[in-house]
């Protein structure tokens, strides 16, 4: 069947007793569902799988597990990948067969309809929650629901990784060259009458999910069960039954062997080959999105695919900017930006502008460029469409005049509110400088060149080295870290002490430069904000932007509090005075010493 997401479709299949009909080929009664598979073909988005599934009502009046896979269009699975999700309706509860249904469906639901640049474990936590709460207020409301709770698992699968998600007592196995091994905890407390579960959706108000990457090679097999099978069965029969056929002949092997050894319980069993893994692709997000040429950059008066290049507006040594009109829309007034021909063979810069179009599509913020997308058809190659601005890039106001304190604390505010945009969806910008950060004639902002950003949560190989300005990185970049929310706490610093210095740098010979030194005219608490989020050490700045807009605004309104400065050793404050004390004690001790001798 489809399941529809609010965007794309989002290809599903699910499995429980009332649903089997919709599996094409299969053969059911009301409380069983025989052996079906699935094969995903790996594409180079994702490992090539061959998938068997059985769920068994067993000796129970009906079957509570319910079984999803999700395997995602081409777009999903670059960022989200394909998911396979068991649920184990508990039966302590009413509504049991309800709540595995419904955490199975909520969960696919709000995995993919999370923003695409999230990491999965971040999109996968928030999707439990969300499913956990819904389920849970569920279980308190209706009394034909009460106590409504399923146990979890979630195995994601996505370029050449694995990640499984689970709550509660649903296990993972992986059998690789005769050895089984579990890779799932199982979240269950001992008793003397048994065990009962203490993780599951829909059981608490807050659920605590495991989350962990898993070791995945090819031709690993992989088994997720419910604990109808497991208990029933132990660990060497499990890998024998794995270890015989196919993947459809081992989950059916495995379902009736725990059937036929007495199990009370619904017994559901995924099989999984790993058949290939994809090729690490340094053009991974060229291929999901579109492969365009890069040719000779134009020269003004041309016309490219409508666009009428009027002049040339900044020339760098990997793009070239041009003022343009789109005769397709009303002489509308653009920028236009071509990577130089050499981009062909320099893989960072082709990805750059692969990039900065991709996350235009995904981030609305009033602070930051957003590219015009051309409609599909119309671009014949590699370039960039922007809005045109009236204004000027914040490096050349520094340059041209100084900037008050109010009006810099209102281009402090815009600015840290466009990266908290970019990082509260796991983007971080890695380049950000005066250069990149535009200053409309209405005092607005818009922060540019989103190009080397880093997308963790897409499947694209790190490039060689961390791109940025080494002036603004933070030291952890420049010793080779891809970036997070305290190197953009970093590269902010020393943008702000630029703008409020009119230019000055922040650094000295021998240690950090102080605000005063080049405005005595502003506050010392603004020189403490800049101190905080420049700290060499990561964990000693900012834990993230808002943190530093906070002291910001708190400074603007109050200022006392950050006057105070914070509690430091001698060492810390005045480190080449700490050492000519302790050169002069030791010239003391020695002198003694020989006094002594004498």
């Amino acid at each position: 069947m489809m399941l529809l997401t609010g965007r794309d479709p989002l290809p599903m299949i699910d499995i429980s007793s009332s649903a089997a009909a919709s599996i094409p080929g299969s053969h059911h009664t009301a409380d069983q569902q025989d052996v079906a598979g699935l094969r995903i073909a790996g594409a180079g988005l994702g490992p090539e799988l061959d998938i068997g599934y059985r769920s068994l009502a067993g000796r129970r009046e009906h079957n509570d597990d319910y079984i999803g896979i999700a395997v995602g269009d081409t777009l999903q699975r670059a960022t989200r990948g394909s998911v396979l999700v068991l649920a184990d309706g508990m039966s302590g509860g009413r509504g049991a067969r309800i709540a595995a249904e419904l955490s199975v469906r909520s969960f696919l639901e709000a995995y993919y309809e999370l923003p695409d640049t999230l990491l999965p474990e971040r999109a996968a936590g928030r999707a439990l929650a969300a499913t956990n709460r819904w389920l849970h207020t569920q279980g308190q409301t209706d009394p034909a629901l009460q106590h409504m709770a399923a146990a979890f698992a979630a195995l994601v699968f996505r370029g050449r990784e694995a990640f499984l998600i689970t709550a509660g007592d649903v296990r993972l196995y992986r059998l690789r060259a005769g050895r089984l091994h579990q890779l799932s905890e199982d979240h269950v407390l001992p008793t003397t009458f048994g065990s009962f579960v203490t993780r599951a959706p829909g059981l608490d108000k807050n659920l605590i999910a495991d989350f962990r990457p898993i070791d995945m090679a090819e031709h690993d097999r992989l088994l997720l069960c419910s604990d109808g099978l497991y208990r029933q069965l132990g660990n060497i029969r499990i890998a024998e039954l794995l270890s015989s056929g196919d993947v459809h002949i081992a989950a059916h092997d495995l379902a009736d062997a725990a059937l036929q050894g007495g199990s009370q319980d619904n017994i559901s069993a995924m099989v999984i080959d790993v058949l290939s893994l994809p090729e690490l692709d340094p053009r991974y997000l060229e291929r999901v999105i579109g492969t365009l040429p890069i040719l000779a950059v134009p020269d003004d008066s041309e016309i490219i695919d409508g666009y009428r290049l009027e002049s040339t507006l900044y020339t760098g040594h990997y793009s070239r900017l041009f003022i343009a009109r789109d005769t397709l829309a009303a002489n509308e007034q653009v920028v236009v930006k071509f990577p130089h021909p050499r981009a062909a063979s320099d893989e960072n810069i082709r990805r750059a502008f692969t990039h900065e179009g991709w996350i235009a599509n995904r981030i609305r913020s009033p602070w930051i460029v957003e590219p015009k997308m051309p409609v599909p058809g119309r671009q014949s190659r590699l370039y960039i469409v922007m809005p045109y601005y009236n204004g000027e890039t914040l490096e050349a106001r520094l340059k041209r005049q100084s900037v008050s304190l109010r009006a810099g604390l209102r281009i402090a505010g815009q600015l840290t509110r466009a990266i908290d945009a970019l990082n509260r969806r796991a983007i971080y910008h890695r380049d950000i400088k005066p250069e990149n950060i535009m200053i409309l004639t209405d005092g607005s902002l818009k922060l540019l060149d989103l190009g080397f950003a880093h997308l963790p949560g897409i499947v694209d190989p790190s490039v060689p080295f961390t791109p940025g300005t080494p002036s603004y990185m933070a030291p952890e970049l420049v010793q080779g870290a891809p970036g997070d929310a305290r190197s953009e706490v970093f590269a902010c610093g020393v943008t702000l002490f630029r703008m409020f210095s009119g230019g000055g740098s922040p650094y000295g010979l021998q240690h950090r430069t102080r605000l005063q030194v080049y405005r005595p005219d502003l506050p010392v608490w603004l020189d403490r904000v800049f101190e905080k989020s420049m700290e060499p050490l990561p964990q000693r700045r900012y834990h993230d932007i808002i943190e530093m807009l906070a002291d910001l605004e708190y400074g603007e309104a109050h200022g006392a509090r950050l006057e105070i400065p914070a509690h430091q050793s001698l060492y810390e404050r005045h480190p080449l005075l700490f050492w000519k004390a302790c050169s002069a004690i030791l010239s003391i001790l020695l002198l003694l010493t020989l006094i002594l001798h004498q």
